[in-house]
């Protein structure tokens, strides 16, 4: 794009833009206002940005959080000044908690205009508290080629903080939001001038740009030091000697699920622990890598008896925690050995147990497990009563020997190597293994049953046909509250490579609609899992409907209220229960949607439900209504979550 020489603030917004595309970026949700004029112009006559105008600032805000969900890329924000960026709050502090790369840019009046009652002027440095990777105020704009250097090296920081973390040269990024709030001085129009008239000549652009450069988007990054190698060593050693170890596999967003997937199987297979899967995790939909797939964690822990049996001594959990308590609470009454496999900064041990966390991604771990070559490690380390070697022959290990798959003890060759018997160890994991996956197919197989069976409209059974009916690698966006516990309560292991979408990081329901259509927007045909309340939370939405590319179809679940509410004890106190916590909208929907030109069906039958499911449309926004009852649904899951 052409640098906008009109005036100095076309100039210096033009750098901006011309800065962060050359970085990567694609995308500019803006808010309408005034004092972001210069900002408006500069991305919306970018040729190579895709600039789209949203009315609601909050809205606004989680439609560019879903985005950038999905493509792992930073996606820029513009509001006016004033109470304008407040709106971005909520969604900031998700991409914050989730992180999730956001570049906000706060339009602001100058130093000279504040705490003067000038309008539309709030204090705007550091709006957003210290949930900001990092932020900043900027200088007002000068057509001065010293400052336009200034600004250009200050977006390429705020685009490095706002993609690859809160700490400089860190080894493990923590992608998040970054805040620069931008004073301008009028005219704000690029109404022409000869300010900058100067600096036509002193600014080549290929010259001044030749550094800004794209850079991939990745979940597997290669450890950049080898000097772990001794402790990971270790680490590895004391997983192999435990005789009861599970890997839980938390809410996870990989932008490269089939590897995130693979990785953790490769472990599996490595160590012969079982994988909890959580329903958040796309390692249920990936079940032909991961054998040991346990999916009913939640219902066997219920048991006291196989609780009791399955007590492991360590724990290997990739990511958060899944949302079950009765696996969190099983954790904290056993207290094993827990170690946290992610590369963020955060303590992802809300249960505080005696945990160390591993800062970097199973992707990596898995790069390691292979470089450390595992099975050398076996001879070396294990005790002799483990192997029987014999040490006048060297052992040969070829290339595919180190593979995961083959990093077992059976596995290794030598020209003299003794037939190895069982250990006790093998055999006392090969027993644990089993019992999990005994557990897991009985009560895998009476969840199924009863879903086959169950003719009613009960909101726990749309997860478990969603994970069955939807097309292969579907978006699917799953509401908080009820929705993300149905799906882990419900959903079926398979082989669909679905894409499951959340806002777990504060675990709101702000917002839900938006990020939904953020994560459709350009994206293959999507689908949202929503209650009701969710869903009321966020119909400014629907505004985005003329500015979006793609389809997303809403599963709607009305059970006329807070469903999760009738779970909780304050459900036995009523009044105030129904009025002050269940919230009863009484709202009718079909109106809601034909307000916003928006499709809307009434689901009355399962069979009609599965047809509307595959194939889904290829273009719009349509609403699929399941009414079911709060009250008996409730006194289902009871029944048969305690009944097992």
């Amino acid at each position: 794009m052409p640098i906008d020489f009109r005036n100095t603030n076309s100039l210096w917004a033009s750098i901006l833009v011309e800065t962060l595309q050359r970085l990567g970026l694609t995308t500019a949700i803006i808010c309408p206002g005034s004092r972001s004029t210069p900002l408006t112009v500069a991305f919306a006559q970018h040729p190579q940005i895709e600039a789209i105008p949203v009315l609601d600032e909050r809205s606004a805000s989680f439609f560019a959080l879903g985005i950038a969900r999905q493509s792992g890329k930073p996606v820029v924000l513009v509001c006016t000044s004033g109470t304008a960026g407040a709106n971005f709050y909520p969604a900031v502090i998700e991409a914050r908690e989730s992180r999730v790369p956001l570049l906000v840019l706060t339009a602001d009046r100058p130093p000279e205009l504040q705490d003067c009652h000038s309008g539309q002027s709030i204090d705007q440095i550091k709006l957003y508290g210290n949930y900001p990777n990092w932020q900043s105020t900027l200088a007002v704009p000068q057509a001065d080629i010293s400052m336009l250097r200034y600004l250009r090296q200050t977006v390429v920081h705020a685009w490095e903080r706002a993609s690859f973390g809160s700490t400089p040269l860190t080894h493990f990024p923590t992608p998040g939001p970054v805040h620069l709030n931008l004073p301008f001085r009028d005219p704000l129009p690029p109404i022409p001038d000869t300010t900058t008239n100067p600096l036509k000549s002193q600014l080549q652009p290929e010259e001044f740009f030749a550094h800004c450069q794209e850079q991939a988007v990745t979940d597997n990054l290669q450890p950049t030091t080898y000097n772990l190698q001794p402790a990971i060593a270790k680490v590895i050693q004391q997983w192999q000697e435990s005789q009861k170890g599970i890997i839980i596999a938390g809410p996870a967003q990989p932008q490269n699920p089939k590897d995130y997937c693979n990785a953790i199987a490769s472990l599996s297979k490595t160590l012969r622990w079982p994988v909890l899967a959580e329903g958040l995790s796309p390692v249920r939909n990936y079940c032909d890598l991961n054998r040991d797939l346990i999916s009913t964690y939640d219902l066997i822990l219920r048991n006291p008896a196989l609780a009791q049996q399955l007590k492991p001594t360590m724990v290997i959990h990739i990511g958060e925690l899944p949302i079950s308590k009765e696996l969190r609470a099983w954790l904290d009454k056993c207290q094993p050995r827990r170690w946290v496999i992610d590369p963020s900064h955060h303590n992802l041990d809300p249960l505080h147990g005696k945990t160390t966390h591993l800062r970097m991604s199973v992707e990596q771990l898995g790069i390691w497990v292979k470089e450390l070559k595992v099975n050398q490690l076996k001879v070396d380390k294990l005790k002799v009563d483990r192997l029987t070697v014999d040490s006048s022959q060297p052992l040969k290990v070829d290339g595919s020997n180190l593979q995961p798959d083959n990093l077992q003890a059976d596995n290794l060759q030598a020209d003299n190597l003794q037939a190895a018997t069982k250990t006790n160890l093998q055999s006392a994991t090969q027993l644990y293994l089993q019992k999990w996956c005994e557990a897991e197919g009985k009560v895998r197989a009476k969840v199924d049953q009863t879903m086959t069976s169950m003719s009613q409209l009960f909101e726990g059974k749309v997860a478990w046909l969603l994970s069955q009916c939807l097309p292969p690698e579907t978006p699917l966006f799953i509401a908080n509250s009820m929705p993300v516990r149905d799906v882990e309560f419900f959903w079926k292991p398979g082989n669909t490579r679905i894409r499951p979408w959340f806002n777990r990081g504060a675990n709101g329901i702000d917002g839900t609609l938006s990020t939904a259509l953020g994560i459709a927007h350009r994206n293959q045909s999507s689908v949202m899992l929503s209650g009701d309340l969710a869903f009321l939370h966020d119909t400014n939405g629907f505004l985005i409907k003329n500015k979006f590319f793609g389809h997303l179809t809403i599963i709607l679940i009305n059970n006329n209220g807070g469903g999760i509410f009738e779970m909780l004890p304050i459900a036995k106190f009523d009044p105030p229960f129904e009025e002050f916590f269940a919230t009863p909208q009484d709202v009718n929907f079909s109106q809601l949607c034909l307000t916003y030109g928006v499709e809307h069906q009434l689901i009355q039958s399962w069979q009609q439900f599965k047809e509307a499911l595959n194939p889904l449309p290829s273009q719009g926004i349509r609403v699929l209504e399941l009414p079911t009852d709060r009250r008996k649904d409730a006194s289902w899951r009871q029944d048969f979550f305690y009944s097992n």
